[in-house]
C-alpha cells in the first residue's frame, strides 16, 4: 500500500525516545510526515530529532512526562505552534513491570496506571479540542495482545491496564466518529524495545527476557501495517491490529 496519505501530516508521538516510538517517528518522517516527539529523556529526543532532520525530515521534540497533564498539554501546544495543527496522536508511552500479585508491588501498580491508562487519557484530553476545532483527526492508542489474553502469574496488572486502553479506544471511536475523528487500537506482541527492562522481580525479569529472546519483533517490522489508517483517513473509522510473532499469522480486523 502506498504512503502518499502521510505526506505533510502532523503526527505527535509519546514515548518517542526509543523502541516503537522512535521507529515510528523515523519511518513516518521518511514518508513525509511532520513528526513531534515527546518523552522524558530530552537528550534522547534531541538525538532522534537531529537524526531525522539530518536525513531531510521535519521533526521537533519536547520533554514530557505523560503522568503530568500540564506537560502533555504543552506537547500538543508545541505541535500546533510548530506546524499549525495535529493530524494524528500516537499514545505510545508505556511500561511493563511484571511480578506475581502476591509480591504486592503496589508502587509499580500505581506507576502502570499512571502511565498506561492516565497517560493515554491525558493525551486524549490535550489533543481533542484541537481535533474538534480542525473537524478531523486520528487517535492511535498502543494496547497489547495481553490486553486480549491475560497471562498470570506476573502480568495481571499490566494486562488490566492494556484491557483498559482497548475499552477506552472503542468508547472513543463510538463517541467521536461523527466528528470525523478516527480511533485505532494497536495490539502488538513481543517487540524488541526497552519495555522488557522494567521488571524489578528477578524471576519475572528472567521470564520476560526469555519471552523476548524466543519471539521478538523488530519495531520496523511492526510499523508498516500500523501506518495503514494514516493512508486512508477518509475511509477508516477504527482499526484493531493484532501483531503476533513472525511465524504466525497477522490479523487486521
Amino acid at each position: 500500500m502506498g504512503t502518499s496519505g502521510i505526506v505533510e501530516k502532523v503526527v505527535v508521538i509519546t514515548g518517542a525516545s526509543s523502541g516503537l516510538g522512535e521507529s515510528t517517528a523515523k519511518l513516518l518522517a521518511r514518508q513525509g510526515a511532520k513528526v513531534v516527539l515527546g518523552a522524558r529523556r530530552k537528550d534522547r529526543i534531541d538525538a532522534v530529532v537531529n537524526e531525522i532532520s539530518a536525513a531531510g525530515g521535519k521533526a521537533v521534540g519536547f520533554a514530557v512526562d505523560v503522568t503530568k497533564r500540564v506537560e502533555v498539554e504543552a506537547l500538543i501546544k508545541g505541535a500546533v505552534d510548530s506546524f499549525g495543527r495535529v493530524d494524528v496522536l500516537v499514545n505510545n508511552a508505556g511500561i511493563m513491570p511484571i511480578a506475581p500479585i502476591h509480591l504486592l508491588k503496589v508502587e509499580e501498580w500505581d506507576r502502570q496506571i499512571d502511565i498506561n491508562i492516565k497517560g493515554v487519557l491525558y493525551g486524549v484530553a490535550a489533543v481533542l479540542p484541537q481535533m474538534q476545532k480542525q473537524k478531523s483527526g486520528h487517535i492511535i492508542n498502543l494496547a497489547s495482545v495481553f490486553g486480549i489474553k491475560v497471562f498470570a502469574p506476573g502480568g495481571t496488572v499490566y494486562c488490566a491496564t492494556k484491557s483498559a486502553v482497548r475499552a477506552l479506544t472503542e468508547g472513543l471511536r463510538m463517541e467521536l466518529h461523527s466528528e470525523n475523528i478516527r480511533c485505532t487500537i494497536i495490539s502488538p506482541g513481543a517487540v524488541e524495545s526497552e519495555l522488557k527492562n522494567g521488571t524489578s522481580d528477578p524471576s519475572s525479569a528472567a521470564f520476560v527476557k526469555d519471552l523476548y529472546r524466543r519471539s521478538p519483533f523488530r519495531p520496523i517490522r511492526l510499523l508498516a501495517p500500523c501506518c495503514t489508517p494514516l493512508n486512508n483517513l477518509r475511509t477508516w473509522r477504527s482499526m484493531k491490529l493484532l501483531c503476533v510473532p513472525p511465524r504466525r499469522t497477522s490479523e487486521a480486523r
